[in-house]
C-alpha cells in the first residue's frame, strides 16, 4: 500500500472518452467550416430562441384567455338554432315507394 497514486481510467473506458471527445473536435471543426465562425449556435442563443418561444407561447394563452372570456361575458345564445332539413328516406324506404309508385 506504498503506492497510494490514483492512476487514470485504463481500457474500454478511456478508449470510449477518447473516441468521443475526438468526434466532438471534428464535428465543431467541420460546423465551423460549412456554416462559419459567424453563425456557430451558442447556448447564449439557444437560451434566446427559447425565451421567444416561450413569450411567443404566453400571448398565444393571453389571446385564447381573453377570447374566452369575451364569450363566456355575452352569454348563451339568445336566438334558437335553425331548424334542421328534412331527413332523406332511407334506400330501403325508396325501394318500397318506388315499387309501390310503379304499380
Amino acid at each position: 500500500m506504498a503506492n497510494a497514486v490514483a492512476t487514470p481510467p485504463t481500457g474500454f473506458a478511456a478508449i470510449s472518452r477518447a473516441v468521443v471527445a475526438a468526434a466532438a473536435d471534428l464535428v465543431g471543426s467541420v460546423e465551423r467550416a460549412v456554416v462559419g465562425e459567424q453563425k456557430i449556435r451558442t447556448a447564449r442563443d439557444n437560451a434566446w430562441d427559447a425565451m421567444c418561444a416561450d413569450r411567443a407561447r404566453a400571448q398565444a394563452r393571453d389571446q385564447m384567455d381573453a377570447l374566452v372570456r369575451a364569450i363566456l361575458a355575452d352569454g348563451p345564445r339568445s336566438s334558437t338554432p335553425a331548424p334542421l332539413p328534412p331527413a332523406r328516406p332511407r334506400a330501403a324506404t325508396r325501394r318500397k315507394t318506388l315499387a309501390t309508385a310503379s304499380r
